[in-house]
């Protein structure tokens, strides 16, 4: 008998749970995301809205704005960031990275999107 019949399997670890299984978001981020709402002096109740559009070269875009929760959104906080997702835009972001990052190129928030088949050359739009 081998080795692999006689092995007591081990039960698998439990995927993560709650808003930062959908969508995280990098301290650098969530600092630029707080200062941004300072410095435009956003109201509390709003909080971050991330949305997939369509359009770009690629086929969808994404869409980053501070907004009023609607009652068909999932709302969660993440790094003290609250934020709001409809159930179309989440089920393309979920797993994504948002991360603030400054470079050559300028300075923005970068998705990193594990549903992303590929990208346009702009990097502004994708598809999956």
């Amino acid at each position: 008998m081998s080795q692999l019949a006689t092995a007591t399997p081990t039960p698998l670890e439990a995927p993560p749970q709650g808003p930062e299984s959908m969508v995280l978001i990098t301290p650098v981020a969530a600092a630029k995301v707080n200062e941004i709402r300072d410095a435009e002096a956003i109201k509390s109740e709003e909080a971050l809205r991330l949305r997939v559009v369509g359009g770009g070269c690629a086929g969808f875009s994404y869409d980053l704005y501070f907004d009023l929760p609607t009652e068909v959104d999932r709302q969660f906080e993440i790094q003290g960031v609250s934020v709001v997702v409809d159930e179309m835009s989440l089920m393309y972001l979920v797993g994504t990275e948002i991360d603030y990052v400054e470079g050559l190129q300028g300075a923005g928030f970068k998705f990193n999107n594990p549903n992303v088949k590929s990208t346009c050359g702009c990097g502004s739009s994708f598809s999956v």
